[in-house]
């Protein structure tokens, strides 16, 4: 059992995690059931990969201090996220105690150990009022879209991409699962299915400029009867010929930042600094934080007003009041 491994892909890539011998040395029941949790029990690559990386160097610090399965107690798993906490920024530390509880949940339903030994155990403390990701300005943003070279199909491609991610809120992972069918009239206008987290749909209407973008790009590609077919594509090699695969996040996140480079922007820019840049000129034009969670698929506005940042340049002004 020992030389088994989980394979998570990610992206381009296929990452291999080795069997802890924590959970070999339990045995075949206690085996299957692991790789079953993240196999059959999560179905995001993203989640099953980042899990995957907490519960492996959970397993994989109990291993060193010849900590077996069934001896893991509740001051074993405090310890560990004690120490993590010294290293770590607490929302890993939280998102590792999160992975490792749903672990034991799983091996106690599957009758592998009596109890889970995570579940009294709490994390470390923490708030967050505004998020990290940076924000482009509205001009920022504008000069990014019209620094695009679209005399070719792959600048058009790139432009439309991030014209939807701005202008829809959308997550990156949700645009590029997008077929070409996903962008579809609905009676005089045009809409966006977006493939959010869990299987779940998201249908919005597109911005006029966002239909434009999809507009153009479609109609240079050729692939308007392609309906079952990935919207946004990968090039041929260094060609400017699209293959019939979709763009993955990783690709996404290169062409984002490469079109920012170019372009003289922000080189902290991430795919949310455009989902985060939409949201905050959308506010600032008067929308609702309400309707800006509905656009964005937030299932509570806490999360949206993490990417408000309509109350920064208040603040800037603020502070301008200091005059020594």
């Amino acid at each position: 059992m020992a030389d088994k491994a989980l394979v998570i892909k990610s992206g381009r890539t296929e990452i291999a995690f080795p069997l802890p011998p924590i959970i070999a040395d339990e045995g075949p029941k206690a085996t299957k059931r692991f790789l079953e949790f993240f196999t059959a029990n999560i179905r995001n690559p993203n989640t099953r990969l980042s899990y995957a990386r907490a519960v492996g160097q959970f397993l994989a610090w109990c291993d060193e201090r010849r900590v077996s399965l069934q001896q893991i107690e509740p001051m074993i798993v405090a310890g560990y996220v004690e120490e993590l906490t010294k290293e770590r920024a607490p929302q890993t530390v939280k998102q590792s105690l999160a992975a490792i509880r749903m672990l034991f949940d799983w091996m106690v339903v599957g009758q592998v150990i009596p109890f889970n030994p995570a579940s009294s155990v709490r994390g470390p403390r923490y708030s967050i009022k505004k998020g990290k990701t940076p924000v482009l300005s509205a001009e920022d943003a504008r000069k990014l879209l019209d620094s695009i070279d679209t005399s070719h199909v792959v600048g058009l491609r790139d432009r439309a991409l991030i014209g939807v991610m701005v202008y829809s809120f959308a997550r990156v992972s949700a645009v590029v699962k997008m077929k070409v069918k996903d962008y579809y009239q609905n009676g005089k206008r045009y809409w966006l299915r977006l493939h959010e987290k869990g299987g779940k749909y998201h249908e919005v209407p597109a911005h006029h400029t966002a239909e434009q973008y999809l507009d153009e790009y479609i109609e240079a590609a050729g692939i308007t009867d392609e309906k079952n077919k990935p919207l946004f594509r990968t090039t041929r090699g260094q060609s400017r010929v699209l293959t019939d695969k979709a763009l993955d996040r990783e690709r996404a996140w290169a062409i984002i930042k490469r079109r920012a480079k170019d372009a003289g922007v922000s080189l902290e820019i991430r795919c949310h600094s455009l989902r985060a840049t939409g949201i905050t000129e959308y506010l600032r034009n008067g929308g609702t934080i309400e309707k800006a969670a509905q656009i964005a698929a937030h299932e509570s506005t806490r999360t949206t007003q993490l990417y408000n940042r309509t109350e920064d340049e208040v603040t800037l002004d603020e502070i301008e009041r200091i005059i020594i």
